[in-house]
């Protein structure tokens, strides 16, 4: 394109030449602009992915989708948890690995060696963003931490996730999901009145994750407008605290705040309600008078229509228990799909609590792509989630590849990201550099 504007500039030239130099400039201009229109978010950026198990993996997950290439160091002395086979999820092969792992490079490296660790920084060094999810201090020993990490790129972006932070009294300790929302208190606020708390499982690691990727690509913003390195410390049972927001002023106050179950302290009714069909429930939220009326109309529910214990929010409030037995005895008649459908035509929000075979066969997910079909050569087609936000400048966002085998793409990282050759590596495979 220089070339072509050095030549309009030739004065000595026609002006019919140098008006078709300037229509073959504008076609490369707009082919450059387009590519780049449809290039993902985050296309660009380089991840070097230490996170194990499932809130960090899940985190760079999603900036992979973004666009971000992501690395992800792995060894096969101690494979990531869930590499392993779950007969539980019904197959023996890694459900929950592929969940947060599609899209991601593999790469072997033993970070117990030096000459390891010492490739790991290298690899760090090519990339915008180290991430891990160890317990707070293992990085540092690996000889991976913040400091040595800004040696070997001095603008690096470190995410560090972890159950309780880097720094505090209880940073030291373990925890998997179940724990950050006991810690939180999201577990004490879920459940019934009468019940226990209910533990936060895979909830509370996608929440996290979702949370440090947000602050990962914040991360990455202030970075490019300042060039200075950061540290990103973001703690899940934090996350799970930041969920309880009304509950915490409440306890505030001196009220103890009480396990709703499915009650909403404004709306009634609001709950899930069993239907004539076996094992299929109905999700209901009645806000206003008006949906209420328009609620009791199409349950042809006459008496309760007039009612005066009915009328207001307020009194629906107060008769929440006897409301709530009202409406389970006309549901357990009806229905449950046809009734949510006529009450969604009436107003009222209303839905079938779904299984995952629905999710898995539902027309809407699949034509935005939500739920996707994806395959590789030898492995047949199956379903996987989707990015679930779309980009009107980018038709690149979401599951590019599947779960990549451990070690599948060093040929490209060692060989051609860090220029090692085939004699290198396979020396460092005999002395289980790497492994």
């Amino acid at each position: 394109m220089i070339k072509d504007v050095m030549v309009w500039l030739d004065g000595s030239l026609s002006d019919e030449i140098r008006l078709a130099v300037v229509a073959d400039i504008a076609r490369q201009f707009d082919s450059m602009v387009i590519g780049l229109y449809l290039r993902a978010p985050l296309a660009g950026v380089r991840i070097a992915d230490f996170t194990i198990h499932a809130a960090g993996p899940f985190c760079t997950h999603l900036l992979s989708q973004l666009g971000a290439e992501c690395i992800k160091i792995e060894s096969a002395t101690r494979p990531d948890a869930f590499r392993k086979p779950h007969a539980v999820y019904g197959r023996m092969s890694a459900a929950t690995f592929d969940q947060v792992s599609a899209n991601k490079l593999s790469v072997r490296l033993n970070l117990k060696q030096p000459e390891a660790v010492a490739l790991a920084k290298r690899l760090v060094a090519v990339s915008d963003v180290a991430a891990e999810s160890f317990r707070p201090g293992v990085m540092k020993r690996l000889g991976l931490g913040f400091d040595d990490l800004r040696i070997a790129k001095p603008d690096v972006v470190l995410l560090s996730l972890s159950s309780c932070g880097q720094s505090g009294p209880d940073s030291h300790f373990a925890g998997y999901a179940p724990l950050f929302g006991a810690w939180g208190g999201l577990g004490w606020m879920s459940g019934y009145t009468d019940g226990p708390p209910v533990e936060m499982r895979h909830v509370m690691d996608h929440s996290a994750g979702v949370h440090a990727a947000l602050a990962t690509v914040a991360a990455i913003h202030q970075r490019r407008r300042t060039g200075q390195a950061q540290h990103v410390d973001l703690a899940a049972r934090e996350v799970a605290s930041a969920m309880i927001g009304d509950a915490l002023v409440l306890a505030s106050t001196g009220v103890t705040p009480l396990r709703p179950g499915n009650a909403d302290l404004q709306m009634a009714p609001h709950g899930v309600y069993a239907t004539a069909t076996p094992d299929r429930w109905l999700t209901i939220a009645v806000r206003t008078d008006a949906e209420w009326q328009a609620l009791a109309t199409v349950l042809q529910l006459t008496d309760a229509c007039t009612a005066a214990r009915f009328a207001s929010a307020e009194s629906r409030l107060r008769e929440r228990d006897a409301l709530d037995a009202l409406l389970t005895q006309r549901l357990m008649q009806r229905n449950a799909d046809e009734t949510a459908v006529q009450l969604q035509r009436a107003g009222v929000a209303a839905h079938v609590s779904w299984t995952m075979q629905d999710i898995a066969d539902d027309p809407h997910l699949r034509a935005r792509g939500a739920v996707t079909e994806v395959s590789a050569p030898d492995i047949p087609a199956r379903l996987a989630v989707g990015a679930p936000a779309r980009f009107s400048r980018s038709d690149d966002v979401g599951i590019r590849r599947l779960t990549p085998t451990l070690g599948q793409d060093e040929d490209y990282v060692f060989g051609e990201l860090l220029g090692l050759s085939s004699a290198q590596r396979a020396d460092l495979q005999a002395r289980e550099i790497i492994l």
